[in-house]
């Protein structure tokens, strides 16, 4: 167990969902004038909550991406919300969206000081270039993560597909650091 305890914060739930049919993505414009579309720029089109904090692009295909959120549960909740609103405007939506996690981002503090020179050698499927990026990436087999690993101890956690494999993935990393001595403490 780690002398201080990891402080980790959700920054963005990334979710796609699959309505399985056809949008007509003008009629949601029409709709909801409030929403982005600009099918000469992008084919999607960009439905924002303001509750949760999210934008959800919505296709013709009838598939969704959704981001922003903070929680797997909080990108669920938009999703079905999206979905919600579509219908109150008139579309007729025939089955419940088919949801899956792709991505959370996750940002943590470790709480003291690493020594990235050293950690790039011992730790094994890292990269380290100072020159280029000023952090150690460091990708973790079990889970399948990447860890973003600065001097200062703060860390950005990215690809985990359950908000549980961030706090595994930092908790891992955070005993490996001070098993190998990478990690000191003011």
């Amino acid at each position: 167990m780690p002398k201080n305890k990891a402080v980790i914060s959700i920054e963005n739930v990334v979710a796609s969902a699959t309505l399985n049919q056809k949008v007509d993505l003008n009629a949601v414009v029409k709709g909801y004038p409030g929403v982005e579309y600009r099918p000469e720029q992008f084919p999607g089109l960009v439905f924002r909550l303001k509750r949760p904090k999210t934008a959800t692009l919505i296709f013709n295909s009838g598939k969704m991406v959704c981001t922003g959120a903070k929680s797997e549960k909080e990108a669920r909740r938009a999703v079905m919300k999206v979905v919600k609103e579509l219908k109150k405007g008139g579309i007729i939506i025939i089955s419940k969206p088919e949801l899956k996690i792709q991505n959370i981002v996750a940002s943590a503090s470790l709480g003291g000081m690493i020594d990235l020179e050293k950690a790039a050698y011992t730790l094994g499927r890292s990269m380290y270039e100072p020159e280029q990026f000023p952090g150690l990436i460091y990708r973790m087999q079990e889970p399948k993560v990447v860890i973003l690993l600065f001097a200062s101890g703060k860390l950005v956690c990215t690809g985990a597909k359950k908000e549980e494999d961030v706090f595994v993935a930092v908790e891992q990393l955070h005993v490996l650091l001070e098993a190998k001595a990478l990690i000191f403490y003011e």
